[in-house]
């Protein structure tokens, strides 16, 4: 949700039709953003939308797209992976930062973002690489230059945990092979977060139930060592299993567990809390907080897909948008 109350929602490409992978939600429908041409994939994969994971308001009248070129998990298309800012006023790009060769890896999957415009000429985005058969990571984007860094490649940290299987509505979820066969379920680094003062940056594995924390200044510097950006890395307590995560400017983090169709807090200084738990919240995802004091949900029933299914599709449509009132603001991002 927009600092006016706009709400945009996107449609990864991963097995499902879809007419186009962001849209605006205007009186119940959506509409193709910001226009159904760019939509479309493009001879230049720079200049059209190819498969989008997260979409996120920055507070400064711009909606920014993360893009991962990588419909159905497949390699990322060269030049393609990239964010997309676009004005909300004229609804118009006014910005494509493409992700340099350096951090996109073959296996690579950009899943979340988070900006920080208090950092360099244009600001700084956090993004996670929430790869299934390679490196989890930490991408660090200078949006001014368009230069990048991967932070805890392969670390511990953002892999999936280890001996990690989820149970969601009562069964075991594993993914089907084509053979009939099923493998665990394994993501690596998924959802992140940034707190008020843009010290620290919050991150859990989508194969995981630990909320992890580091502080930002040893991401962005280049002569960090990763041996010692690891050691720097704080566990903050076992949150549940979590797809989505985000932070209020009071400085508390909020965390989905899909595992028990809940949403829970961390309290500044506090313990984790279970604060709206229900049959509608089906695996709880990208979450934002608006300026009406609620964090939104979209519940997008991921674990009813056909490949955890044994080729059956669960999925219920129309998907749930769900909000929890929180009386908090969402943090500054400058």
């Amino acid at each position: 949700m927009t600092e006016t109350g706009r709400i945009f929602i996107n449609f990864p490409k991963w097995g499902d039709q879809v007419d186009y992978t962001v849209a605006e939600v205007r009186d119940g429908k959506t509409v193709a953003y910001p226009s159904a041409a760019f939509n479309q994939e493009n001879a230049d994969p720079a200049k059209g939308l190819i498969s989008v994971q997260s979409v996120v308001a920055d507070g400064r009248g711009r909606l920014w797209i993360l893009d991962t070129a990588a419909p159905g998990f497949a390699p990322p298309r060269p030049g393609g992976a990239k964010l997309v800012a676009v004005d909300l006023e004229t609804d118009e790009v006014i910005k494509t930062v493409v992700f340099p060769s350096n951090v996109i890896l073959p296996t690579t999957y950009v899943n979340d973002v988070r900006f920080d415009f208090r950092q360099g000429r244009e600001g700084v985005a956090y993004v996670t690489d929430s790869s299934l058969t390679g490196p989890g990571g930490i991408i660090v984007l200078d949006l001014a230059s368009g230069k990048a860094s991967r932070r805890l490649s392969g670390s511990r940290f953002t892999a999936a945990e280890a001996g990690f299987v989820p149970r969601v509505e009562g069964r075991v979820m594993a993914s089907t092979g084509a053979d009939g066969k099923t493998q665990p379920f394994k993501v690596a680094s998924d959802g992140i977060a940034l707190s008020p003062d843009g010290a620290t940056l919050y991150f859990t594995a989508l194969s995981s139930r630990t909320l992890y924390a580091v502080p930002t200044a040893l991401l962005r510097d280049p002569a960090v060592s990763e041996a010692k950006l690891e050691t720097a890395v704080r566990k903050l307590g076992r949150k549940g299993a979590s797809d989505g995560i985000e932070a209020d400017a009071a400085g508390a983090v909020y965390a989905g567990d899909y595992e028990h169709n809940a949403i829970r807090k961390l309290a500044p200084g506090g313990a984790w809390t279970t604060i709206a738990q229900g049959p509608d919240m089906l695996w709880p995802d990208t979450m934002s907080i608006g300026p009406d004091g609620y964090l939104y949900v979209m519940a997008n029933q991921l674990h009813r897909q056909a490949g955890f299914n044994g080729g059956k599709d669960l999925r219920r449509q129309p998907y749930r948008l769900l909000r929890v009132k929180i009386g908090a603001a969402p943090a500054p991002t400058r």
